[in-house]
């Protein structure tokens, strides 16, 4: 089992969610999170006068899931082609391995309680 953590831009969520959907990926959840990456924040104009200051932390969302292992290729790819613009910002992927999975409800474990 895998379990894959993606940092992207927020406006990007339902196509994400679309994405996963299609590849069969039923299991997820999403958090508002706010951080600094290569892009090293962002110049925003603020006040009357026009000033620009820099923000050093800029708003992202952080997806959470963990899969079967053949179907990494699969959901990476899915989440690549909806998150990507190009642009510097557009996020990382961070892929670890699981060791145990638990259901609370059913006690399932492993490949089961996914």
């Amino acid at each position: 089992m895998l379990k894959i953590e993606a940092i992207f831009r927020p406006e990007r969520v339902n196509a994400v969610s679309t994405a996963l959907l299609d590849a069969g990926v039923t299991g997820f959840h999403y958090q508002n999170v706010t951080g600094q990456g290569q892009q090293r924040g962002v110049e925003v104009v603020t006040g009357r006068g026009g000033q620009a200051t820099t923000r050093s932390a800029v708003p992202k969302t952080l997806l959470v899931t963990v899969i079967a292992d053949d179907k990494k290729d699969e959901v990476v790819e899915a989440i690549v082609s909806a998150t990507r613009s190009g642009e510097i910002g557009d996020g990382k992927i961070f892929i670890t391995e699981v060791r145990d999975v638990v259901r609370v409800r059913t006690g399932e474990s492993g490949a089961d309680a996914i």
